[in-house]
Formats: structure tokens, sequence, C-alpha cells
């Protein structure tokens, strides 16, 4: 069957890796993408060299146009000589104006991970895993200038086993959604599928984490407080303790009962954080053994 409306031109815009999946998906689907906008290319690492968006390396491979403006203003001309064209954002990483959402039809289509009005903001998988939710999902909504604000097309819910790393979950939901948005894209073109208010009464926000939130406080968080930090920050922006004067990264632990090793700490409600994998003073990724062996053997 030949999917209605797929000749019509989409910018798309997007930054992370989690747009990378989106837009593998559209071009998949058949969409005409005339051109990427993506945000300018960024120092990374320790050396602080510029690294360019995925989106902008898989734009390269399959000659679609990339703009990386400063300001959106800056192609307010290039996105209004290309006509009749619809938006599609994903984890683009700036608030579009009501300005340039006016120069698209039916407006920008955005993909957010999330069961929105529930967290609202640039960390909502990151939030589901640290709060202990039992479910979370993703929204296909109409952009507005305010803060994810605006009316739903389409949910899926997921539901959460409380094991979910960042990582796999931002895997997990870019997959489903990309999927939600393709099959319902053609129907939002149309206008046969017309979005739904949220209700701003139900709405939670959510922050953007930063490098400050690393640090565990053994005197302000539970065990399983703990726990779900280091798998909701996982790749960033981490989760660090010191343990007998080592700085470490944990990448892996569990909740106990009873201290059994140096790598078990003691948290606010009595029960343990385990350590079971940790990258150690020296960068490399190490289990709690190992590290026991090499940094603590002594004491």
């Amino acid at each position: 069957m030949i999917m209605k409306n797929i000749s019509k031109k989409i910018i798309f815009f997007g930054t992370e890796d989690f747009s990378l999946i989106a837009l593998q998906g559209l071009v998949e689907a058949g969409y005409r993408v005339a051109a990427i906008v993506t945000k300018p290319d960024s120092k990374r690492g320790r050396n602080q060299q510029y690294v360019q968006p995925s989106v902008k390396t898989y734009a390269a491979k399959h000659d679609i146009p990339v703009w990386q403006p400063e300001k959106l203003s800056e192609i307010k001309d290039k996105i209004s000589s290309i006509g009749d064209v619809a938006g599609v954002l994903v984890s683009y990483g700036k608030i579009i104006p009501q300005s340039i959402i006016n120069l698209f039809n039916p407006g920008i289509i955005n993909l957010h991970p999330s069961l929105l009005p529930l967290y609202r903001g640039p960390s909502p998988i990151e939030s589901a895993i640290i709060n202990g939710n039992s479910q979370t999902g993703v929204s296909i909504m109409q952009l507005s200038d305010g803060m994810d604000s605006g009316p739903v097309y389409a949910q899926m819910v997921h539901p959460l086993s409380g094991t979910e790393t960042k990582p796999d979950l931002y895997k997990t939901l870019a997959h489903a959604g990309t999927a939600i948005l393709v099959s319902i894209l053609p129907d939002i073109l149309d206008g046969s599928l017309q979005p739904v208010p949220q209700n701003d009464a139900d709405a939670t926000y959510c922050k953007l984490l930063s490098k400050d939130d690393a640090w565990l406080n053994t005197e302000d968080l539970t065990a399983s407080q703990a726990e779900r930090r280091v798998r909701g920050q996982l790749g960033f922006p981490k989760t660090k303790i010191k343990v007998q004067g080592f700085e470490i990264i944990i990448t892996k632990a569990h909740v106990v009962t009873e201290q059994k090793t140096p790598l078990d700490i003691k948290f606010q409600d009595g029960a343990y954080l385990s350590i079971d994998e940790l990258v150690a003073p020296s960068g490399r990724t190490v289990t709690a053994g190992a590290f026991i062996n090499g940094y603590l053997a002594d004491d």
C-alpha cells in the first residue's frame, strides 16, 4: 500500500543521537527531507575538539542539506523558499519561536519521550528512571512556543521493570516513538488526525541535568534512590562518590541490607548501595573486586 502524503517535504530539527533514529526512520519510510536543522558543532572531550552532530554525518551520506544556525531567524528565508513544508522536531535542544513554527504546515510535529503533560522539559527519560516510575512512554505532539505544552496527536505507554539504564531506555523509546511517528504522520499531514490539548493542571517538569548532579550524598538519599541515579545518569552526568579518598564513577550497583565489602556504601535509610562496576581513578572500567584488590587491598 502506498503511504499517502509521503511526497510532502519535511524539514527535520534534531541534534542528539535520539534524533538520528527518528531521522533514519523518516528517510527509510520514503519521506523527502528537504533539510536538516541542527545545533552548531560543539567542543567535546579532553582535547576539546569540534564534534559534529550525528544527524549531520548522516545527512552528508544522503545528500541532505544541513543548516546549523546560531539563531533560527538566520534560516527563516531558507525555510520560506522551500514552499509548502512540514516540520518534524526530535531532541533539537533549542526552543523554537512561534514565528518559525508558523512557517510550517501543519506546524512542527514533535516526538517527546514522556507521557505528556508529565515530564515536560529536557530530561524526561532520566527523570522516569530516577523517580522510580512504573511506566513512561512517548508523545507525538504539535509544537508550541511553550515548554512541551502543545496538543498531543498520539501516545504510547512503555512499562518500566526497574532495571533500565538511561542508554537502553533512550534507544527503546527512540525506536518506539519513531514507529508511531511514521505510522501517523500521513494522517497528521492531511488533517484527518487532530491533536488534543494537554491538561496543564497535571503538568510536571524536569530539569536540565548538569555535572553537579553526579555526586551522591549519602545523608540525603536512600540506597534505592542512589541505585536509580546510577541507572538514570549513566553516560551523563554519571554518578560519582568518594571511597576511602578515591573518586570513582559508579556504572553498576544494587541495594543490600548489610555491608560485606568497602564498596557497600551506607545511605540515609540504613541500607547499602553495593557497587558492582565502576570507573577507577585510572579511567578504566573495572569490577568491584578488581578495584578493591588494586586500590584498597593494603587498607
